[in-house]
């Protein structure tokens, strides 16, 4: 049985002839994606919640698998000179609170529609990106004020108030999710 190229033409022999493109890529990052979001049982599958986290996570998936090899240390490849698959830790630390992450999706976008053109993986991915960053949602405030903030000795977080709630666009509830997700798988 051969490779699953990352894009299939639906058996046409190769990249274009006028047959179907299958964004094999972009799929099965959004199946590890959902895989992921189910096993950790946070939020019902369905749900607003789950969608962004399941773009958030697709999103970090496709894009990461796809990167230099900076999140790999050995920058491995795997059969056929693609790489090997993401590791946990990898996507661990970019969807870490700490790191600029819509600044790296829309660097990585960018690169890719340089580099590749608009093909099927990469379009479902930058209509993945538009949504998480257009879509607004009423959510409870993650960012709100600390412990810290209320004159109080210590700089231990305040538990988040989930009757405090502010609109803020889809990746800032989903990326959280990511995250936690991975997390506990």
């Amino acid at each position: 049985m051969g490779a699953l190229l990352p894009e299939s033409t639906n058996g046409t022999g190769g990249r274009s002839g006028g047959g179907l493109a299958v964004p094999m890529a972009w799929l099965c990052a959004e199946y590890l994606a959902d895989e992921v979001l189910r096993t950790a049982a946070l939020v019902a599958p369905g749900s607003l919640e789950h969608r962004a986290g399941l773009q958030a996570l697709a999103l970090t998936v496709h894009l990461t698998e796809d990167a230099d090899g900076a999140d790999r240390p050995d920058g491995a490849e795997g059969p056929g000179g693609r790489r090997a698959p993401v590791r946990i830790e990898a996507l661990l630390r970019r969807t870490a609170h700490d790191r600029p992450w819509t600044s790296w999706v829309e660097e990585r976008l960018a690169e890719r529609l340089a580099a590749e053109g608009e093909g099927p993986d990469l379009a479902l991915a930058l209509t993945a990106w538009r949504h998480l960053r257009d879509t607004w949602v009423r959510a409870a405030d993650l960012d709100g004020p600390s412990a810290g903030d209320s004159g109080a000795a210590t700089d231990a977080p305040a538990p988040v108030d989930e009757q405090d709630q502010v609109w803020l666009p889809a990746w800032k509830l989903g990326l959280p999710l990511a995250h936690l997700s991975l997390y506990l798988c």
